[in-house]
């Protein structure tokens, strides 16, 4: 991905890039996420694995990661007999497109206010050189 603003506005981007974008999301994350937005009903991270022709440990970070970025969510299935199970769904995309919208208002913001103090140090230090007495 391109290091500059510049650079990125110049990028042809497609909205998967936001995932990579926002949350820092790898090749792999969106894999899974991809194979859970697919998938026609929730999966364990063995299925998900194999979705994504990955080892078990290897999905399971990424499931991880997508948890923490809360793009899926994590239920609990139990046994008749005892003991459970965990399997994954995507959230729902428009709460996740909100998360994102939210975040970047954020970004904006700070942005401003950092262009604020940009040009009002740089203002105040180029009005005129200081006079050297002598």
């Amino acid at each position: 991905m391109p290091d500059s603003m510049s650079e990125q506005l110049q990028q042809d981007m497609q909205c998967e890039g936001l995932l990579e974008c926002f949350h820092g999301l790898k090749e792999l994350d969106k894999e899974c996420f991809w194979a859970l937005v697919t998938a026609e009903e929730p999966l364990t991270v063995d299925e998900i694995a194999e979705a994504v022709d990955r080892e078990r440990s290897t999905a399971y970070r990424a499931v991880q990661r997508l948890l923490q970025t809360g793009f899926i969510q994590k239920e609990q299935i139990n046994y008749d007999h005892g003991g459970y199970y965990h399997v994954y769904r995507p959230t729902d995309p428009s709460k996740i497109a909100g998360e994102m919208q939210r975040m970047l208002n954020d970004w904006y913001a700070k942005m401003g206010q950092l262009i604020q103090e940009f040009e009002t140090k740089y203002e105040n230090e180029t009005e005129s050189p200081p006079q050297i007495e002598s």
